[in-house]
């Protein structure tokens, strides 16, 4: 089995740079769209590191299926992976049999891990291959595929570009970025942060609201990038006035891994998945 890459980045380096440094999302989205999009950022980074060429990419078996062939001495590209693994109860816990998510031999545990399992088609040699198509992003189609509406902006506040409650956003016509503002409120939902509200949890037990504007602002600013949309660098400064109010900390892991998943999930969700394929 290939070894881990303990020295790979985190998903908090990678958002770091993908917020910080302009055109990282849309370049790596174009190259590499059939991934996700933490694999994608991860992917483009060390192509620009390494000076290779962006485009298709599959692993040596796979290339090997297209009639391709790794070069000699090619260094393989390290993508993020899910590991399914069971776990087995210790003395003293609690029998996973009696758990509804484990079956009898043990509890379903999925991991992350960074292998270099991956090359660039420029690493390879041998029959043509086309590049697959860059998907259209559908608003109507990721509406109906995430189960949210949007309806009629009924708010008086002038100084209000949207709102999100449960699985409804609505979006204010005298909106200035409305493209930008979309995606936040559909952020909010995707991200959890609606149902939140809605339970009426305590304010220890919420996500903070400055770090649920970046989360959302994040996952918006994501998604403006790699659909070629303008708004990002408003999307930059909403960010970093949020972070300030919770002490310019750093974007934690956590928050980094929930921002990929959403923004790939509106992504992905407005594709036609027969483009895809």
């Amino acid at each position: 089995m290939t070894p881990v890459n303990r020295t790979a980045p985190q998903f908090a380096e990678l958002l770091s740079r993908a917020l910080s440094e302009p055109g990282v999302v849309s370049r790596a989205y174009a190259a590499f769209h059939d991934y996700s999009l933490g694999n994608q950022i991860l992917a483009f980074i060390q192509c620009a590191e390494r000076g290779i060429p962006p485009g298709p990419i599959a692993t040596f078996m796979g290339w090997k299926d297209k009639g391709r062939y790794v070069r000699k001495g090619e260094r393989a590209i390290v993508l993020c992976m899910p590991v399914t693994s069971k776990r087995t109860a210790k003395a003293g816990e609690t029998s996973d049999a009696a758990r509804p998510d484990a079956d009898e031999q043990g509890e379903i545990v999925i991991r992350f891990v960074y292998r270099p399992n991956w090359f660039v088609l420029s690493q390879t040699e041998g029959q043509a291959v086309e590049p697959p198509p860059m998907p259209d992003w559908n608003q109507t189609r990721a509406f109906e595929a995430l189960r949210v509406v949007e309806e009629p902006f009924t708010m008086t506040d002038g100084n209000c570009q949207g709102y999100a409650r449960q699985r409804t956003i609505a979006v204010s016509p005298l909106a200035e970025l409305p493209h930008k503002t979309r995606f936040h409120e559909l952020a909010h939902v995707v991200l959890g942060h609606t149902v939140e509200a809605e339970a009426g949890l305590s304010d220890s037990d919420m996500t903070p609201r400055s770090l649920r504007e970046v989360e959302a602002e994040a996952v918006a600013l994501v998604c403006l990038e790699a659909l070629g949309l303008p708004g990002a660098e408003h999307c930059r400064g909403y960010i970093q006035h949020w972070n300030e109010r919770r002490g310019a900390e750093p974007i934690p892991e956590r928050s980094a891994q929930r921002i990929f998943k959403a923004a790939d999930q509106i992504l992905k969700a407005g594709t036609d998945p027969e483009v895809r394929s």
